[in-house]
């Protein structure tokens, strides 16, 4: 490779690391109507937030906030977390409100904490009339963070023992919210006594959240 390329490319590199350490971020979970228990695995957050502090150098504020999905507030956070195992309903307002912030810069990941398929589907198909959740390939930049996966995202729990799949929405080529399914991601970055997950696993699930926040926070 060009030595000039390779300097330039190291810069660009050091400047990433730069702008991810530099700036202090709040990141929230996602309150919802329709009877869903959107407040599932309330040691999750905190947990992922102390790993990436820790490990891939991001400075996040250490207890995530609580923001409705209608909310005006929304568009403090460059990112958003959602979770649950039952139903999503989106009122017009709130729909319109969360494509307006997705379409402005911000970024939902949504984990199926088992149940909820069918309903965040239909609503985010409300938000996006115009646009479907696609299959992410494994050969994706999510997967090849600080942390590899070339398999893809990692299984955490087994539920109905199917392949854990990541869909996304993308717009202008830019991925703006994140499906997860079958794979329970937020299990796995609870506290340990929660579901008694072993070291590997827990770890597993914590790269691949920190994968996520990395690729956000330097895309």
């Amino acid at each position: 490779m060009n030595k000039y390329l390779s300097l330039i490319l190291l810069i660009f590199a050091i400047i990433s690391v730069q702008i991810l350490q530099a700036q202090t971020y709040k990141i929230a979970l996602l309150k919802y109507n329709g009877g869903g228990d959107w407040y599932a695995n309330p040691t999750s957050l905190p947990n992922l937030i102390e790993f990436c502090n820790k490990n891939i150098g991001t400075s996040i504020a250490k207890e995530p906030e609580t923001i409705d999905v209608g909310s005006n507030e929304l568009f403090n956070y460059p990112f958003l977390h959602m979770t649950g195992h039952g139903n999503v309903v989106f009122s017009a307002q709130e729909a319109e409100q969360l494509r307006k912030y997705l379409l402005g810069g911000g970024f939902l990941h949504i984990d199926d904490n088992y149940g909820m398929d069918k309903y965040i589907r239909r609503e985010m198909q409300a938000v996006f009339p115009d646009k479907k959740f696609i299959e992410i390939p494994f050969s994706h930049p999510i997967f090849k963070q600080t942390y590899s996966f070339p398999n893809g995202l990692p299984k955490i729990h087994e539920h109905d023992g199917k392949q854990p799949q990541a869909f996304g929405i993308f717009h202008e080529n830019r991925l703006i919210c994140l499906y997860t399914y079958e794979t329970d991601l937020g299990d796995g970055w609870e506290d340990k006594e929660v579901h008694n997950d072993s070291d590997d696993v827990r770890r597993k699930a914590l790269q691949m959240g920190a994968n996520i926040i990395e690729y956000i926070f330097t895309n």
